[in-house]
């Protein structure tokens, strides 16, 4: 089925950056394996030039089975490349997160990432492929209430950063995006219905936090969606997959250069109050 095409597998394809990213990799003649959690949405894939499978990555069982149907359609050939976009996002206080959010959101953008690409790595190895791994600008700095998010991702982003080190003598190249201000659907799942997190908070807990996040929340639904499109990311994974010399790292997207710089010029106590004052919390003496 492969034929003379390249191919790469996409995660998180049925939506926002993942199926920018299925787009421009179809248009541009890649042969893509699309994962998707929800039998309507490869149903609704099958027409789109590009070849569904069913993967969630929090059941290892399902990322085993995909990996074993990607090999069957490739002839004994292996993989060019593996595009990790698949990934949750939540706004919790730290204080107050519940352990089961935490689990799920590492199990999600950590866990289930490692067992992809374990996955996939042998059919990597046998093109010398590349991995493109979708983290987050937010792996370089703290943001209130975006701690379960940015440290999941950060885990992440040091896996990548080390599987970068050890697969490279074997010809496989890893490459991290980090997306900034990105408008996409899951913008609406995260920041979109903020009273409903506050309302599963303990009472002193939306007493002490409930107008904190609020205010983080507006600006930060503001920002991201007026950010940049989908396709931006799409065009730098393409950028990532094909470039004769990747680069290591790729930001893109609104404030993504920006916010990854300032931590690195500017004195901690200042960039925590330029944030502060920026999400419209108050500080105390």
């Amino acid at each position: 089925m492969s034929e003379k095409r390249k191919t790469v597998v996409i995660t998180g394809a049925s939506s926002g950056i993942g199926r920018a990213c299925l787009s421009l990799m179809s248009s541009a003649g890649w042969l893509v394996f699309a994962t998707v959690r929800k039998a309507s949405d490869r149903d609704r894939l099958r027409s789109e030039n590009v070849y569904p499978v069913i993967m969630d990555v929090q059941d290892a069982s399902t990322v085993s089975a995909a990996a074993e149907e990607v090999a069957s359609q490739l002839d004994g050939s292996g993989l060019d490349g593996l595009v990790n976009v698949a990934g949750i996002g939540m706004v919790r206080p730290i204080e107050y997160a519940p352990m089961a959010d935490v689990r799920e959101i590492f199990e999600v953008n950590f866990f289930g990432q490692l067992a992809t690409i374990q996955a996939f790595s042998a059919l990597l190895r046998k093109k010398r492929g590349r991995i493109v791994n979708i983290t987050t600008v937010g792996v370089n700095l703290a943001i209130p209430f975006g701690g379960l998010l940015n440290s999941s991702k950060s885990a992440f982003a040091m896996l990548s950063d080390t599987l970068r080190l050890e697969l490279r003598p074997f010809g496989v190249r890893v490459i991290a995006v980090e997306p900034g201000s990105i408008s996409t659907p899951a913008v609406d799942k995260t920041l979109g219905n903020l009273e409903e997190v506050i309302s599963r908070l303990p009472a002193e807990a939306q007493q002490r936090y409930g107008e904190m996040i609020r205010s983080v929340g507006r600006r930060g639904f503001e920002m991201e969606k007026n950010g940049s499109s989908p396709e931006v990311v799409a065009t730098t994974v393409h950028r990532a997959l094909t470039s004769s010399r990747p680069r290591i790292r790729y930001r893109v997207g609104k404030h993504a250069r920006l916010l990854a710089s300032l931590p690195k010029i500017l004195p901690e106590s200042l960039f925590d109050s330029m944030r502060l004052k920026m999400l419209g919390l108050t500080q105390s003496a």
